[in-house]
């Protein structure tokens, strides 16, 4: 883009109408202006390339929701996963915290989306998943499940939340469901939560369990260690996930347990587990998005790292910064024209202001 262009507007009017030089600058802006006036109208940019020309709707990121974002699949229900289960498919489930991110898991084809407490880690940037609210999980839950069409939508019960009594949990569970949108919740603990699991189930709330490695427990745990791993703890974790059975959860979720003993609770249990570093034995896997996107680096064991989006995303926000700096962006293309006769009116306008101010300047001379 020319000086002219860039800078005019930053010289004083009644400086540039009292020289030669202002006369030429206005000049150069006019010829400039109708330039990439003409430019941007060829270039129609008031539309993304991904838009039809028959549609009338423009596309902004700041209301992705209007957008047909993907093809929606049949949705996945508990009949669903129970299907996937008799039939010897892995479940896929993934976590997701916002709406894109809900919407990326969807469009994936992921069985299940849950929106786990590992977000008050990952997405708001808590020492440990024990600090977040039910209500910081019910704002992420709504937002998960604006992006969630199809994929069978989970949430985590906070700490806090259920362990006091089973009235609390129910009163808690119910939030979660009417006002975060979820289908079923996920709460963790062994046969001492399956009285409240049992009673959870029995007002109609789909409950997921959670053994092994329990996250908001692991104060208690001495840290985020593997569990099961004496043949004593092994036996009392079996029957932690016979009890969540019995008590009603549709499946259990097996973290950081050694690969044989979650082999063995698939196989006893008649409903599915979910593993996440547990082995390939689990009737399906689930991760945390942002660890196998490597967005943060380090990352457990029992990741895998997909992509590193991380060192993508650094740069393309550092080419950002250089292309404003230089002037490279915004171009032609990310502009905006206005119909020539309004742009001719416009500099005839800006002339004849000009021209006021220059008699001004003159009857101020005098």
């Amino acid at each position: 883009m020319s000086l002219p262009t860039r800078f005019a507007a930053q010289i004083p009017r009644a400086v540039l109408s009292r020289s030669a030089v202002g006369c030429a600058v206005m000049s150069s802006v006019r010829a400039s202006a109708l330039m990439l006036n003409q430019q941007r109208t060829k270039a129609s940019p008031l539309m993304t390339s991904s838009s039809s020309a028959s549609s009338s709707m423009r596309s902004y990121s700041s209301r992705p929701a209007d957008a047909d974002h993907h093809h929606v699949r049949a949705k996945v229900t508990l009949a669903t996963l129970r299907k996937l289960y008799k039939r010897g498919e892995p479940i896929t489930v993934m976590t997701a915290h916002d709406f894109p991110t809900g919407t990326l898991v969807d469009k994936a084809g992921i069985d299940m989306t849950l929106v786990g407490d590992s977000l008050a880690m990952v997405a708001l940037g808590y020492t440990s998943t024990s600090e977040i609210t039910i209500d910081e999980m019910l704002h992420h839950c709504r937002a998960v499940a604006r992006g969630t069409r199809s994929s069978f939508l989970v949430a985590d019960m906070p700490f806090g939340t259920y362990e006091t009594n089973a009235d609390q949990a129910i009163t808690n569970a119910v939030r979660m469901l009417k006002e975060g949108k979820a289908e079923a919740v996920k709460l963790e603990g062994g046969k001492e939560m399956a009285p409240t699991i049992a009673r959870l189930t029995q007002v109609g709330i789909p409950v997921l369990g959670h053994i092994g490695l329990t996250p908001q427990r692991q104060a208690s745990l001495g840290g985020y260690k593997v569990q099961g791993k004496t043949a004593a703890k092994a036996k009392a974790m079996i029957e932690d996930a016979l009890a969540l059975q019995e008590a009603g959860c549709y499946a259990v979720v097996l973290e950081a347990v050694p690969e044989p003993v979650a082999r063995h609770i698939t196989k006893v249990l008649s409903i599915p587990t979910i593993g996440i570093g547990a082995g390939v034995g689990c009737s399906g896997q689930v991760l945390v998005q942002q660890d196998m996107l490597g967005l943060y680096g380090r990352v457990p064991r029992f990741c895998k790292t997909y992509r590193s989006l991380a060192d993508d995303i650094v740069g393309a926000l550092k080419e950002f910064s250089a292309d404003v700096k230089s002037g490279a962006f915004p171009a032609v293309e990310h502009t905006y024209p206005m119909p020539q006769e309004e742009l001719n009116r416009f500099l005839r306008m800006v002339g004849e202001d000009n021209k006021e101010e220059e008699t001004k300047a003159a009857a101020g001379q005098a």
